[in-house]
């Protein structure tokens, strides 16, 4: 039986290499795991019938797999790619492109450096054990500084030597999340009805409402974090929705958070 700490997670995902392919699967390589085994079954690589295996997948592919079961007395882990969502596959890839990039900024940090008390691959770990990913430490360092640092034990030049390129290198992000309505008021008073309801529903975010032609608006949500833009534009709409139901209002959501 192989320890439980080297295998990955029911329902993880992970990044597979595709080694060998046979009529009724294939063995992949689980590159986050020391190259441990993997088996893709046919009917897990898509969600229709599958008459050739080779139209779907080929060998030396890296593929974005889901662990849909475990058996450790076997020692056997299986994955699926048809149970993979486009939004799964983005964030994953997203999240190995940001570690490999932390890898990267904290070994150039280190080269030329003579500490004994730690390393760079050391240090990585700390990072993610500390804030669940490298990337997001690194970041918090480019927006604070040094002291951020502090609760690592790294010398005192070498810290000012990564704050300097990891400021030169991350810079904070700006993510937009927008959403189109239909929004329009009824009466005399409609027009500023409508004025009212979107100034109340926007007070205090960081956002914008652009005019497209009547009764059609954009709502631009800005953030640094795509979940904190995701989250203002949810109670925007809230709000909206809730000030169309004690007014003649009518309000339509015609594209959602984009």
């Amino acid at each position: 039986m192989i320890k439980l700490a080297e295998l990955p997670e029911e329902n993880e995902l992970v990044i597979a290499i595709i080694k060998k392919i046979m009529p009724y699967g294939a063995i992949c390589e689980l590159i986050e795991y020391n190259n441990k085994e993997a088996f893709l079954h046919i009917s897990e690589v898509a969600s229709r019938w599958i008459k050739n295996i080779h139209e779907f997948i080929s060998e030396g592919q890296r593929i974005v797999a889901k662990v849909h079961h475990i058996d450790k007395e076997k020692n056997q882990i299986d994955i699926s790619i048809k149970r993979v969502s486009d939004e799964e596959k983005r964030r994953k890839l997203e999240q190995v492109n940001f570690k490999n990039r932390a890898k990267k900024l904290i070994e150039v940090a280190f080269q030329g450096t003579k500490t004994k008390k730690t390393n760079a691959e050391e240090l990585l770990k700390k990072m993610e054990e500390e804030y669940g990913d490298a990337y997001s430490c690194l970041k918090e360092i480019a927006e604070k500084g040094e002291e951020v640092l502090d609760k690592f034990d790294l010398p005192k030049s070498l810290k000012a030597k990564l704050v300097d390129i990891v400021q030169k290198n991350i810079k904070k992000q700006i993510i937009e999340v927008t959403t189109t309505i239909k929004y329009s008021c009824f009466g005399g008073n409609g027009i500023n009805l409508v004025k009212e309801g979107l100034l109340n529903a926007i007070k205090n975010k960081q956002c914008k409402v652009h005019y497209i032609g009547a009764p059609r608006y954009k709502i631009t949500v800005t953030a640094d974090d795509y979940k904190i833009a995701q989250k203002e534009m949810t109670d925007i709409i809230k709000k909206i929705e809730n000030y169309a139901k004690k007014n003649p209002c009518v309000l339509e959501i015609e594209r959602g958070n984009e």
